[in-house]
């Protein structure tokens, strides 16, 4: 039962965090899954590719409880949305292929190297001005191929790629939140796909999984995390989240300290 009341816990942290930034969660929800799973006694082997898979089929739910409230907020571009989507979904599926074949400590490192990178782009408010509108259905494609392709490997929602992207791209901030929940959502699909085809056959996991999706994990994390995204999604729309996204970045900077070490011992 403990283990539930834990898990419980991650899915209201991780879902406010996604509503709130767009983020889809992942950041935290990928390195809190793996040491609950290492704290479980599930092979160390598998528990990075788990806590990736897990976390990917998690992001299904909040990003579509988050995404329903920036759509009542008209904070969704749903045409962005359509025209990025087929370009996700073959990045997902790419990502995941990459991940079947890449040890558990490379993932690691790889998650901490990118943690760093969207920790470094908030604390500096890195931002790009916009500049151009937005690009031709080929260009369109190609980020969503790069943006799914790095999404499903690190187990993200997108919207440290995509928010960047979109106010480059001259859409408003509040508007590339809202539009990276809904793209986090495509992203999500063919990410837990990715996941569950990949670890289908693999030998030793946990009872009650689906491929690399712990079951029990995704039900009581998805459970708390569907109306904690709702949540953030409508402070957002409410506050300055400048200073919160400032405490938020240390945070990852943290969490991705701690993987590092992990990694590299």
């Amino acid at each position: 039962m403990e283990w539930y009341v834990a898990y419980l816990a991650l899915g209201l942290l991780a879902g406010f965090l996604g509503g709130l930034f767009g983020i889809g969660g992942g950041t935290i929800l990928v390195p809190l899954l793996l040491w609950l799973f290492e704290a479980q006694g599930f092979a160390t082997e598998q528990t990075m590719h788990l806590a990736l898979g897990t976390s990917m089929a998690v992001i299904l739910f909040t990003a579509m409880a988050s995404t329903r409230k920036h759509h009542q907020h008209g904070a969704v571009r749903w045409s962005v949305v359509r025209g990025i989507t087929p370009g996700i979904l073959l990045g997902t599926a790419l990502g995941a292929a990459c991940a079947a074949y890449i040890p558990a400590q490379g993932l690691s490192l790889v998650f901490a190297i990118f943690v760093y990178f969207a920790a470094a782009q908030i604390l500096l408010d890195i931002r790009p001005h916009a500049a151009r509108g937005l690009p031709s259905a080929t260009g369109m494609s190609t980020m969503g191929v790069f943006t799914g392709w790095l999404s499903s490997l690190v187990s993200i929602g997108g919207g440290t790629v995509v928010i960047p992207f979109l106010v480059w791209c001259n859409i408003p901030l509040r508007h590339a939140i809202g539009t990276a929940s809904a793209i986090g959502f495509s992203v999500a699909i063919g990410g837990t796909i990715g996941y569950i085809i990949i670890g289908w056959s693999t030998l030793g996991l946990p009872s009650a999984h689906l491929g690399y999706v712990y079951l029990p994990a995704l039900l009581w994390v998805a459970s708390a995390s569907v109306g904690s995204a709702s949540l953030g999604a409508r402070i957002a729309h409410k506050i300055d989240i400048a200073l919160l996204r400032k405490a938020f970045a240390l945070l990852l900077l943290a969490l991705a300290t701690k993987m590092l070490l992990r990694a590299l011992s």
